[in-house]
């Protein structure tokens, strides 16, 4: 099965901070990936802003080595590589002075007509500055968008700054506030799923559906973070951004159409819904942990501290939530979260966990009846398992066993799966913010995390230790089961 490739208008891209880790790691493969399916077309042009010295020739070697670190080694076809590579340019930029502004205004004077994009690939203490300056020398034409990377801020305070400082140049229709897990084509297709099928939507709500789990665990630990890491942790690096707006996928209501603001006015409703965590629940409701090492004959992990290079720190690496969206379709249907570093696998999914049957009709020897589940997979592997129960084949009674009818995207269509960066990359192009977080969302999710952020604080303690390689602190694995319910592992 083939997809459809739609070629986008003529564009140049400006990327701030553009030999930069993100840069190297997701923005260049996306475009090169785009450039060799046919979306880009000649006559686009990707132009990396830096503090480095360096010439366009040099930049290209730069790129090219990139490229051909990150991405896998079949994907690389030397044309494309050198068609890709010649699209590029490089400015030595530097943000709170004059060097380098006048070759950007000089580079994009002669394309009036093409679409622009600002990509700011910076920390968010380069966001203002960067946008009063483009302000100033008057580079935001009718055609103009702005990319916002996150943190969009370390609380609410800051994030209002952010949106402050940015709209002070743009207007919202131009802010595009990115968040790669919505570009996931799993993510779309929890939309499909739920608004394109019969099957689903009658039973999405709190009479039918029994719990949701929403876990992102990462294997690896802080690496090369650790400076930025050790002064934001999970809570603001995952749950406020990634987390949440998984959350109001699965629990939004549907929307009248599928155009961006009808979307995302049905996302801002599901965030103010969340029922706050005051400071006398914050105990009971969340967790939070810190890895320490692991040690083996074969292997040593180091404690997060160690990577960081810190004594004690009270960052935490792992956050488990107890959510709950009050609002008549989910009130009395909790949401856990799990997010962490340093779990045993590198996995992100939505469960959702559908009430048992209220009776069974079959024999004590058929085996204990499981509950439905519908698993929707992000990472690694993109698919959508359900979890029903069947007869187990074969001769000798009735067995039952709960087993998964399986879709993997890649098996299924046959076709490469594609990284969310390239999806949202050409969205940003065509103009359509559907997948990106308006500065309202931004600010009701802050709303919701600040009070977890200020009653961990004044709590002072340390998060609670788990070993590296395992599934968090004990108290995680205490906050689902004293409910009655277990944590998904898939073994299958």
């Amino acid at each position: 099965m083939s997809t459809r490739i739609i070629p986008v208008e003529p564009f140049d891209y400006v990327v701030f901070g553009g030999t930069g880790d993100l840069a190297a790691r997701k923005l260049l493969p996306a475009l090169y990936h785009r450039r060799v399916d046919g979306q880009i077309p000649d006559g686009c042009r990707i132009l990396a802003a830096s503090h480095l010295s360096m010439d366009d020739a040099a930049y290209r070697a730069w790129a090219r080595e990139a490229l051909t670190s990150h991405l896998n080694p079949e994907d690389l076809d030397e044309g494309g590589l050198s068609a890709f590579c010649n699209l590029l340019h490089h400015i030595h930029l530097d943000a709170f002075s004059d060097q380098g502004w006048p070759e950007l205004v000089a580079a994009l004077a002669g394309r009036p007509a093409a679409v622009r994009a600002y990509y700011l690939a910076v920390g968010p203490g380069l966001i203002g500055p960067i946008c009063a300056r483009l302000g100033a020398l008057n580079l935001n034409g009718p055609n103009t968008r702005v990319v916002v990377e996150k943190p969009l801020g370390r609380d609410l305070d800051s994030a209002l700054k952010v949106n402050r400082d940015v709209l002070a140049v743009f207007h919202e229709g131009q802010v595009f506030r990115i968040d790669h897990y919505l570009g996931k084509e799993t993510v779309q297709n929890l939309m499909a799923l739920r608004f394109a099928n019969a099957l689903f939507e009658p039973l999405w709500n709190g009479a039918h559906i029994d719990h949701v789990q929403i876990t992102v665990a990462e294997s690896i630990g802080v690496g090369s973070r650790g400076g930025y890491y050790d002064k934001a942790g999970a809570l603001r690096d995952m749950v406020q951004n990634h987390l949440l707006q998984l959350l109001c996928l699965v629990a939004m209501e549907p929307p009248d159409s599928y155009d961006a603001d009808s979307v995302r006015d049905e996302k801002l409703k599901v965030l103010k819904a969340l029922r706050p965590i005051p400071d006398d629940k914050a105990d009971q409701l969340t967790v939070r942990g810190q890895y320490t090492s692991l040690s083996s004959d074969a292997l040593r992990v180091p404690a997060y501290v160690e990577e960081v290079g810190v004594q004690r720190s009270l960052t935490e690496t792992f956050v488990a939530i107890k959510a709950e969206v009050a609002n008549w379709r989910w009130a009395g249907v909790p949401f856990y979260l799990r997010t962490g570093k340093r779990m045993p696998t590198r996995v992100s999914e939505i469960v959702v966990a559908f009430k048992p049957i209220p009776h069974s009709i079959f024999p004590d020897d058929a085996g204990a009846i499981q509950s439905n589940k519908l698993v929707i997979r992000l990472q690694p592997d993109e698919g959508v398992r359900q979890w029903v129960m069947i007869k187990d084949p074969g001769p000798g009674g009735m067995r039952l066993r709960h087993v998964p009818l399986d879709m993997s995207f890649a098996e299924a269509f046959g076709v490469r799966n594609p990284d969310a960066y390239e999806r949202l990359l050409m969205d940003i192009i065509r103009g359509n913010p559907t997948l990106f977080m308006r500065g309202d969302e931004v600010e009701a999710a802050w709303r919701w995390v600040d009070p977890i952020l200020r009653a961990w604080e004044r709590d002072g303690r340390s998060p609670h230790a788990y070993t590296a390689g395992t599934w968090g602190p004990s108290r995680a694995i205490a906050l689902i089961e004293r409910d009655g319910r277990t944590w998904h592992e898939e073994t299958v």
